[in-house]
């Protein structure tokens, strides 16, 4: 099946990243490619990363006119090891979208609740899958993942419904996954056109550790800055709203004493600065081209000292 993925926002994130030609990008999302193309359109060098397999393939097809891309297929928080293997020690910016691409949403790897596939959800093809988590995990367990990653109001009774399931045979399947919740809420909520998508959610941060592994990879990139370097991000949810928006708001400032001191003992000195004080959203037109950018939110910040 060919790789799709929709770039959100895709002028706006390389208009404030400000693109300079030979500077060199990192990508670290690279999905179908569609952000890392318009960067080596405008003279970038770039390493793409990505830790699905299929993306990179289809990625690699894409940049293959462009002699100066690298591919790396990780995580974009192990950027820092395999940029040193590289000889890189400063870049002049990088992107990540952390979107869902519409390939792994309407293929066979257990993303989406509107297809039957087997419970997966994995975006390496490695290590434990969704349905190891909720055929495994603690019940008390699996309520705090529902609870804080999809802020399900009522996970407690999917997880009982789960459980209880589970005891005569394994959750194997999306579908089966998505009738058992819908078993245990409301009816008026399980009549909602989307009734899943918050566990559903849920279950994939915690297959993919996505939310350690955005906070690990912030630092890291920022860290990676050269002075004038940009670090655009395009979240889709308020967890990853507010990781980014935090890291920025904290990093942007040049006091890090903790709150409360009569006066600055730090000495600090301001190094980051916003570009854009409120996120960018999608257009109208991006709207009623792609429905699914609609909870997109674009930051930026750029190194201002060493």
């Amino acid at each position: 099946m060919t790789f799709k993925h929709y770039s959100v926002l895709l002028t706006e994130t390389i208009d404030v990243l400000n693109v300079k030609a030979g500077g060199l990008y990192i990508d670290g999302t690279t999905g179908g490619g569609g952000h890392s193309a318009e960067i080596a359109n405008r003279g970038g060098r770039l390493v793409c990363f990505d830790r699905d397999s299929e993306a990179i393939t289809a990625a690699a097809a894409r940049l293959a006119p462009y002699p100066d891309v690298v591919f790396v297929k990780d995580n974009f928080s192990n950027a820092g090891k395999h940029l040193s293997s590289l000889g890189i020690t400063e870049i002049d910016g990088a992107v990540l979208d952390l979107g869902v691409s519409s390939r792994q949403l309407e293929g066979d790897r257990g993303f989406s609740f509107h297809e039957d596939a087997p419970l997966d959800m994995r975006m390496s093809h490695e290590g434990m899958t969704a349905a190891d988590v909720v055929n495994t995990y603690q019940a008390d367990e699996l309520t705090r993942i529902l609870f804080s990653y999809g802020e399900e109001k009522y996970a407690r009774g999917i997880v009982a419904g789960i459980v209880s399931y589970r005891e005569t045979k394994p959750i194997e399947t999306t579908l089966e996954l998505a009738e058992i919740i819908k078993r245990n809420v409301p009816l008026s909520y399980r009549n909602d056109k989307h009734p899943c998508r918050k566990s559903f959610m849920a279950l994939r941060i915690e297959v993919n550790a996505e939310l350690d592994s955005l906070k690990q990879g912030l630092d890291t990139l920022l860290s990676l800055l050269k002075v004038g370097g940009r670090l655009a991000v395009i979240t889709f949810h308020s967890l990853e709203y507010d990781i980014v928006t935090k890291k920025f708001r904290d990093i942007s400032r040049s006091c890090t004493c903790p709150p409360g001191l009569p006066a600055c003992a730090c000495g600090g000195v301001k190094k980051y600065d916003l570009v854009n004080r409120k996120p960018i959203l999608p257009s109208a037109a991006e709207l009623e081209e792609n429905i699914r950018s609609r909870t997109a939110k674009l930051r930026c910040i750029e190194r201002s000292a060493p």
